[in-house]
């Protein structure tokens, strides 16, 4: 299975994205892995991400381009993979066809997890961050270890607001892209995490 997982910050791609990496057995490729994987082993290209990242700026297309290359070249994605945050652009998405093109292979399907900006928005603006461990939680105290919870910059609300704007401007067109491409498959992100991943692997398997 080669899947790509598209759809707003907030729509729990990194939550399905685990379990739909298990059930298929493919490695789940996400953007923020490999970028930190590159940044910790001080790689050529991570060095290059890093002299923006100081500086506070966006990583160009191209280094983030090469760093997903590398990573599609690794053994375990030889047989399948599920990419979730890449591509975000156009750009990036017609790099990805080049790549497919030059293994001769090419995607089973995209997967777009549909949520409207109000459930987002409600859904992520009373999202809680644990300071001791960092997982999200509910109530008063983590649920995880018991250390205090905060709410974090980029889940209060005019944040999340700006994020999907980016998102309409910048990333919603990948999806008109493969929708031509006649690619795209549309699950709603509402419901259970077990409920949504149970509609995805039904989505998939038809």
């Amino acid at each position: 299975m080669r899947l790509l997982l598209v759809g707003p910050p907030g729509a729990g791609k990194g939550t399905q994205a685990q379990f739909l990496a298990a059930h298929y057995s493919i490695p789940h490729i996400s953007t923020g892995d490999i970028f930190r994987a590159n940044l910790k082993a001080g790689t050529d290209i991570g060095n290059q991400a890093r002299v923006y990242m100081d500086r506070g700026e966006l990583v160009p297309d191209d280094v983030t381009n090469e760093m997903v290359r590398l990573r599609l070249e690794e053994s375990d994605a030889s047989k399948g993979f599920l990419l979730d945050g890449w591509p975000r652009n156009i750009a990036q998405a017609q790099y990805f066809d080049g790549i497919l093109c030059a293994k001769n292979i090419s995607m089973d399907a995209v997967l777009e997890m549909q949520i409207s900006d109000a459930q987002i928005i409600a859904r992520l603006s009373s999202r809680r961050t644990c300071r001791d461990c960092g997982k999200p939680s509910q109530g008063e105290k983590c649920g995880a270890c018991g250390g205090e919870l905060y709410q974090r910059e980029d889940d209060k609300e005019e944040v999340i607001a700006n994020r999907l704007k980016v998102y309409a401007d910048q990333t919603a067109p990948i999806i008109a892209f493969y929708r031509d491409k006649g690619l795209l498959l549309t699950t709603p992100a509402t419901g259970s995490v077990a409920d949504i991943t149970a509609q995805a692997i039904a989505l998939l398997s038809k």
